[in-house]
């Protein structure tokens, strides 16, 4: 009895013992921090346990740090997307009705576990998504206490919206059909837009997102209409703000933006149908667009090859407005609205927002700031996020080539770290969890 009270008191004590401190050192043959307007040269980051602890000019070795050699590499801070739904399918390989009537939030949370860690793998440390379920914070919960490999979450639940809007689940279905979880965002009032706020943060959402307009991948909503009334969203976000949220808005016609960015909304999704107006609005507030442009390329080349796939209705919708998204970027551009990166997507190639925002007219140093420096200050962690410097986690991407010169490195990550564990190297998923 005796030993085993013994055996057991050493367990504990050893359960109880902190792991062993971990210094490592990046030498980054070139470096883009995030922060400086041009790439440094022969730098060293020094990382202890998680975090970054300084950067220095040369390559230099603290006594006991392990070094990692990314002396040929260019590093870069760790990727940011600012809109993804973790859980979503290409819309080429399924049908879309069919697999969410068939499919549970278990099963979704099981798609985007193996979603979040392709997600990684392409760069991509730190994620917002915008319109999830119970799912998402289980999914999100996970990767924080290290059961799946994923990027950093920041999520909202369901989105709010009107009967009839964007977010309605009953859209084109049976009225007989019914699930408790569908009226989860439904907002028809101020009052019911305060109350599901409040919801939304006690079950475990990071962030609120809205639907004040119709949008293009659902059955009978009109995308260029204003849905949720002013008072309702201006009620949204007051109540949001108040308990220490951000308010995420998927929006599309001019009229119904400028509406949103008086009531104060922190985002403005898609913005498709803006106008110089719109951005010169949402400049004056400190509104960020996130363009989305990846999700228009994937659902256009869906509506135009497999219109059977997507919910009956939308493939026209998807043609005659998914080439505006592009047209409209250099107008934002050019406005100086703050701009942070988004795809839109859950399963697919994330890194595929660089090369169309570069081919619409941003600079690829700026597409890096978007994706790194933007995506922390709209999130509101850029004290740990989104850049390489002291005290910011250590999340780091790195390419063998210079992608300022060649924006296609975006798409061949050779190198991943978050948190000072490395998932990525030379080009390879390593054996981290």
């Amino acid at each position: 009895m005796r030993r085993h009270t013994t055996k057991a008191a050493l367990i504990l004590t050893l359960m109880a013992t902190p792991a062993a401190a971990k210094d490592l050192v990046i030498h980054a043959g070139t470096l883009i921090d995030g922060v400086s307007p041009a790439p440094a040269h022969q730098m060293s980051i020094l990382i202890h346990d998680d975090r970054i602890t300084g950067v220095v000019a040369g390559y230099r070795t603290p006594p006991g740090a392990e070094v990692v050699d990314l002396t040929a590499a260019t590093v870069m801070p760790g990727f940011i997307d600012c809109h993804v739904h973790i859980a979503a399918k290409l819309p080429s390989r399924t049908n879309a009705t069919e697999d969410w009537l068939t499919h549970t939030e278990i099963d979704r949370a099981l798609d985007a576990a193996v979603f979040t860690r392709q997600m990684l793998q392409q760069g991509f440390t730190s994620a917002r998504d915008v319109g999830g379920g119970d799912d998402t914070v289980s999914v999100r919960d996970a990767i924080n206490d290290g059961k799946i490999a994923g990027p950093r979450l920041w999520v909202s639940l369901e989105p709010l919206g009107p009967t009839a809007g964007h977010g309605d689940p009953r859209n084109g279905l049976d009225r007989a059909l019914s699930h408790p979880g569908w009226d989860n965002g439904i907002v028809n009032s101020p009052e019911e837009a305060r109350l599901r706020v409040r919801q939304h943060k006690e079950r475990g959402a990071d962030l609120i997102k809205m639907m004040p307009s119709g949008g293009i991948a659902s059955t009978g909503d009109n995308p260029h209409l204003q849905l949720m009334t002013n008072e309702e969203m201006a009620t949204a976000v007051a109540t949001a703000h108040g308990l220490g949220m951000k308010v995420a808005a998927h929006i599309y016609p001019p009229e119904a933006i400028e509406n949103a960015v008086r009531a104060g909304v922190d985002s403005v999704e898609h913005g498709s149908f803006a106008t110089a107006q719109t951005f010169a609005l949402m400049k004056a507030h400190g509104t960020y667009l996130v363009p989305t442009l990846t999700v228009y390329d994937v659902f256009y080349a869906a509506a135009r090859d497999h219109p059977e796939l997507l919910t009956p209705g939308t493939a026209q919708k998807e043609l005659a407005n998914d080439l505006l998204p592009k047209r409209n970027l250099p107008l934002a551009i050019a406005s100086g609205v703050k701009i942070a990166y988004g795809t839109d997507i859950g399963e697919g190639d994330h890194a595929m927002e660089f090369g169309l925002l570069i081919a619409n007219g941003m600079t690829p140093l700026d597409a890096i700031f978007v994706a790194t420096r933007n995506g922390a200050d709209l999130i509101g962690a850029s004290d740990r996020i989104g850049s390489v410097q002291a005290g910011r986690y250590a999340d780091m991407v790195a390419v063998n080539g210079d992608p300022l010169q060649d924006p296609g490195q975006f798409e061949k990550i050779a190198f991943v770290m978050k948190g000072g564990v490395i998932y990525r190297q030379d080009g390879a998923a390593t054996a981290a969890p």
